[in-house]
């Protein structure tokens, strides 16, 4: 694969360290360095819970397209004012034209709550707020797991929806991110997990079918088969291996297909999770998918242009998303657009190196929300209403209209025709 900007937990790691200079790695070398052992072998691994008597009934409600606005963003360069928006699709047509802005979404500002991109994801996805420790007990690691049921797990527990049908689109050097498809409640799980699209799942497609070529090297083949073991078992909780489905395998196919394999030709960063994204709406139609842009958080080298352009293009990923949804007859008055962000991020102008969100400061819990779709209200005015980012969940359970009897905290009543 092609040279990759370099991993943002690695620069954390060697800044921390006080090491001046950082070197570039690769995609593949990132990944041979996530831990394939998984956490304390002693602990047990959580097995799925005997199939309940429930017969699932279809799903006849809007889609959802859940945006996680991520990296970190603050309120003035997306939603303060137009003069100083850089997202004017959603700022301008999202929410002006077709939607509802909550200008003053938080995260709790408490004891354990960090304003950080794993730990927001997963109060957007289980309607909770935990502090979430490192399983491996490594630091910088991030590898979190969720107590708590996701919003697909209680949609696929809930209707017949096939794995492929509910969808994390997640970026190329956040492997961790990769595991956050089911909780280990015992009641939910990897039964009703999501499944993800990402270049770090191509690139297991692509080991796989290199691993079917009989003419294959012995020494070759042993190399690929460790390698594709390493890359699937990182998961260590996923007792079945079902990785893969036809559909997705179809998915993948065509992919390479159209941008061969050597990652030179596919789309890098942000613009791949909107390429992704457009694919699969027309492959795989997804009736719940979670896009995680994460771009912003190149900032941390330090250079606004980093945080400012990354937003812009995650507008207008938004906006070509939005485009292909009106294009489609089966999509179009059916497709709700959620847009939120993972954190905040600090506006201390005297820090060395600006926009920050590890530090707790006030502004990095300063989050907002953007809907607009089937059954959201249609109100130019911001709602000032101070809500919290658990109750996300919430709300995307009373749209497609199923129990998210764990949560914490209710929907955002002020978004809801």
């Amino acid at each position: 694969m092609a040279s990759l900007p370099l991993d943002r937990r690695r620069f954390l790691r060697q800044a921390a360290a006080g090491v001046g200079a950082l070197s570039a790695g690769l995609a593949l070398a990132s990944d041979d360095r996530q831990d394939s052992t998984g956490p304390d072998k002693t602990k047990s691994t959580p097995q799925p819970a005997p199939e309940e008597n429930i017969v699932r009934k279809d799903y006849k409600g809007p889609n959802v397209i859940m945006i996680r606005f991520g990296g970190g963003v603050r309120r003035l360069e997306t939603i303060t004012s137009p003069e100083k928006t850089y997202c004017p699709f959603v700022y301008h047509d999202l929410y002006k034209k077709r939607g509802t802005l909550l200008g003053n979404i938080e995260i709790e500002a408490k004891q354990g709550i960090d304003t950080s991109h794993g730990q927001g994801t997963l109060y957007l996805l289980t309607g909770q707020y935990r502090h979430y420790e490192d399983i491996t007990h490594k630091p910088f690691a991030d590898r979190f797991e969720a107590a708590d049921p996701t919003i697909f797990e209680y949609f696929r527990k809930t209707y017949n929806i096939p794995e492929h049908q509910a969808l994390i689109i997640n970026g190329e050097d956040r492997i961790n991110e990769e595991f956050y498809t089911f909780s280990n409640h015992h009641l939910f799980g990897v039964r009703y997990r999501s499944t993800v699209l990402s270049l770090y799942r191509f690139k297991t497609y692509l080991l796989r079918e290199e691993l079917k070529d009989t003419k294959l090297p012995e020494k070759e083949h042993l190399a690929k088969q460790q390698k594709l073991q390493e890359m699937e078992t990182k998961d260590y909780r996923v007792q079945d291996r079902s990785v893969t489905s036809p559909e997705l395998d179809r998915f993948w196919e065509q992919w390479k297909e159209y941008y061969g394999k050597t990652g030179l030709v596919n789309p890098r960063g942000d613009r791949v999770l909107t390429a992704l994204a457009l694919r699969a709406l027309r492959e795989l139609r997804p009736r719940l998918i979670m896009i995680n842009y994460q771009d912003p958080d190149y900032v941390h080298w330090g250079n606004p242009y980093f945080y400012t352009r990354a937003i812009s293009i995650i507008d207008d990923g938004i906006r070509e998303i939005y485009s292909a949804v009106q294009a489609d007859e089966e999509y179009r008055d059916n497709t709700v657009f959620l847009v939120v962000p993972d954190c905040g991020r600090d506006n201390n102008r005297c820090m060395a190196v600006p926009f920050q969100h590890h530090f707790n400061s006030k502004s990095a819990h300063q989050i907002f929300a953007v809907a607009a779709g089937p059954g959201i209200a249609h109100s130019p005015l911001v709602v000032d209403k101070m809500r919290q980012q658990i109750s996300v969940a919430a709300t995307v359970g009373r749209i497609m209209k199923f129990d998210t009897r764990h949560v914490e905290a209710g929907p955002l009543e002020e978004m809801l025709a």
